[in-house]
């Protein structure tokens, strides 16, 4: 492609669509972040206990203000911008029409209404199957159980149905006009072959799912289209800026904190929670207890422990019961109970729990409270208990081989001293920070800068972007606490099953 003149200030654009927002930031030629802008989404609709929607079109409408709100934050204008990478919630069902119209609003990654659905799929195909197909079990959370309540409940709606994509796809969509999605995000919608790269076609088959809806499959680094004359109109961006692939927003998030290479896995702590870890090969847990998905790293994998209730859990503490606080003061309150919380225990099960209990309809709480715990014994304990969850899956991950030298933290809760201590307390384990925060967008915006020819990969990218700032050591005291703690924690799940 032939550049025009190169601008005084050449730029790279990472959007991330969020649940809760989407962000857009700029990275110069060296990574180094150059501005950001965050445009909120209108709130998660919950018509029924276990439903979960957004509608796409609000995804774009903060898409447009976010890469506007940059642009103008910066003193830029589109012509600025050598290339955009997307990364976004993953799991999402949208659904287009003949005339790629909306048919629907989005049931999205924590939508757990589909257990029919997903039963139905185990007895038609056989959960081994299905693992053979996916490398992983499918889950009420994924999107292939969703396109077929629709089908089940909706069959009007669904014979209308001409495309699906991936929340960032829409995105992409409007930007470029190309019907698109990558590896790692479409990893989670429980109808691609992980180990090939490529969709399932025979899996989708069987259980007659119309292949022809399925988009193009590209790599995280590839150009999947330009920005069209709709989009340029719409966001202020040049028509023909390359679009990178993008990612998922744990693929996109772990670019983003440099878990492109062995021995270092990441913690994610935003609305769910997740630890994550590069893997040369797509090895997986039988059970199915964390998930085996396509890394944005070409022929790379990753393993996930997701907790769906990580940040939310805090949310909603401070939503229903402390709404004046701010996290800070939160977490300032919390310092002041012991380790341990007195014995309180947190279950942070608010939407359902993924690793390693795969039970949609699990139900949260406090376990253990007595007339003598405080307030701030049950914020501590909320951290603790999400913790504790974290934990579980970092242990699995172990269990498989993986490498954990150090845990790079990111994400909400990440940005509390207090919470990082927990963790690398509860990890037994180095918790290290780096100097971007910003995970998915900044993965994106990364992604965007290999895709443009900037780095030759994206390990090399991340090697020259990505800097440790700080490092929180374990204490032994406390991770003799966190070590029981675990174990009693643990014992929780299987005791209370049958009553919650």
């Amino acid at each position: 492609m032939r550049w025009p003149k190169r601008p005084d200030n050449v730029m790279w654009l990472g959007i991330d669509t969020g649940t809760g927002s989407t962000r857009a930031l700029l990275v110069d030629e060296t990574g180094a972040l150059r501005g950001s802008y965050t445009a909120p989404h209108q709130d998660i609709a919950m018509a029924h206990p276990l439903w979960a929607e957004q509608h796409p079109d609000d995804w774009w409408r903060a898409a447009r203000e976010a890469v506007q709100g940059v642009l103008q934050q910066a003193g830029l204008t589109g012509d600025s911008i050598r290339g955009i990478g997307l990364s976004g919630q993953m799991h999402g069902l949208v659904l287009l029409d003949e005339a790629y119209q909306v048919i629907r609003p989005a049931m999205i990654w924590c939508d757990q209404r589909s257990q029919p659905q997903v039963d139905a799929i185990n007895a038609q195909v056989g959960k081994e199957r299905v693992v053979g197909y996916t490398a992983n079990p499918v889950l009420t959370g994924f999107t292939l159980p969703k396109l077929l309540w629709v089908r089940d409940h909706q069959p009007e709606l669904y014979a209308r149905v001409r495309h699906m994509l991936l929340p960032k796809d829409y995105i992409r969509f409007k930007l470029t006009g190309e019907l698109a999605s990558d590896v790692s995000d479409a990893s989670g919608t429980a109808l691609f072959d992980i180990v090939n790269r490529q969709w399932a076609f025979e899996y989708a088959d069987e259980l007659g799912v119309d292949r022809a809806i399925l988009p193009r499959m590209y790599e995280s680094s590839d150009v999947s289209g330009t920005v069209s004359d709709a989009g340029a109109l719409s966001t202020g961006l040049r028509k023909g800026t390359p679009v990178a692939g993008g990612a998922g927003d744990q693929a996109a998030s772990a670019v983003g904190n440099g878990i492109v290479e062995p021995g270092i896995i990441s913690c994610t702590l935003g609305t769910s929670g997740v630890v994550f870890a590069h893997t040369e090969k797509a090895a997986y847990d039988p059970a199915g207890r964390v998930h085996t998905f396509c890394h944005a790293v070409k022929s790379k994998w990753h393993v996930m422990g997701v907790t769906q209730g990580a940040g939310l859990s805090l949310q909603w503490f401070r939503n229903q019961l402390a709404p004046d606080a701010s996290y800070d003061d939160l977490m300032s309150e919390a310092a002041t109970s012991p380790a341990g919380a007195r014995g309180l225990f947190w279950l942070p099960y608010l939407m359902g729990e993924r690793t390693p209990h795969l039970d949609a309809t699990i139900r949260g709480g406090w376990v253990g409270l007595t007339a003598r715990h405080t307030r701030a014994d049950l914020i501590r304990a909320v951290v603790e208990g999400v913790s504790y969850s974290q934990q579980d899956g970092l242990e699995i991950i172990e269990g498989l081989g993986v490498p954990v030298n150090s845990v790079r933290a990111s994400g909400g809760g990440a940005n509390s001293p207090f919470w990082r201590q927990i963790l690398a307390d509860v990890f037994d384990k180095p918790v290290v920070t780096l100097a971007s925060q910003e995970g998915s967008a900044y993965g994106a915006a990364l992604l965007g800068m290999v895709a443009t020819g900037v780095f030759s990969s994206v390990p090399e990218a991340c090697r020259a972007a990505v800097r440790e700032v700080e490092t929180v050591m374990p204490r032994a005291a406390s991770v003799a606490v966190y070590a029981s703690g675990h174990k009693s924690y643990q014992k929780l799940y299987p005791a209370l099953r049958a009553v919650l």
